[in-house]
């Protein structure tokens, strides 16, 4: 069954980004210590990534894209999960579609419509992509980015959210939520690791 999960790294004070975040500069000046468990050699930080990295049917990002579609962002390399799994289809939520983008070897759509719609529209590729490897579980996956993850989660859209809570204390500047999430989230796994603490909470419907 194709369900909506959020997955997003943030520091203990619930940050998702350090100072100065930018499509040139990533999640901010030493941001990538946020993510250093989705980096890491450890073995069970690597599951973690494997484990991640084949959920998704659809991946729908917001602010994000400029950075993974900018010059230092993503390719084979150093994308999460590359290499890991099948490449998936991205929504991209924007009310100014992109004329032309960098990462022309993924299946990349822009959605005008609103996060509230955009979120549950992206169901119809993941669950097509499901239906073809009745082996796999695929979701829709809004990742990256806490406005994007916050919006989806105040809208009562999330099925389930994954946290990578990195054990730094930064002047941070981008909160995951600042709204009231409508439904309360009930504790489904911990597992900690070398670099950090996955945490994934599911949310009745």
């Amino acid at each position: 069954m194709t369900r909506i999960i959020t997955d997003i790294s943030v520091s203990l004070d619930g940050f998702a980004t350090r100072p100065g975040p930018s499509p040139d500069n990533g999640p901010g000046t030493r941001g990538e210590a946020v993510h250093t468990w989705a980096v890491s050699d450890d073995p069970s930080d690597r599951w973690v990534l494997r484990e991640g990295s084949a959920r998704p049917g659809t991946v729908a990002l917001g602010h994000l894209f400029d950075v993974v579609d900018g010059p230092k962002g993503w390719h084979d390399t150093p994308c999460y999960g590359a290499g890991e799994v099948e490449k998936p289809s991205f929504a991209v939520v924007t009310s100014s579609p992109p004329q032309s983008v960098r990462t022309t070897n993924r299946d990349c759509t822009s959605v005008t419509i609103g996060l509230p719609d955009a979120v549950p529209a992206a169901h119809e590729p993941a669950e097509a992509a499901e239906a073809s490897d009745s082996a796999k579980n695929l979701d829709v996956i809004p990742m990256g980015g806490g406005a994007t993850i916050g919006s989806a989660l105040e809208a009562g859209l999330v099925d389930a959210l994954t946290l990578h809570l990195a054990p730094i204390v930064p002047d941070t500047r981008t909160p995951v939520s600042t709204g009231e999430v409508p439904r309360t989230p009930v504790q489904h796994s911990v597992t900690s690791t070398p670099t950090a603490t996955h945490l994934t909470y599911d949310f009745s419907r």
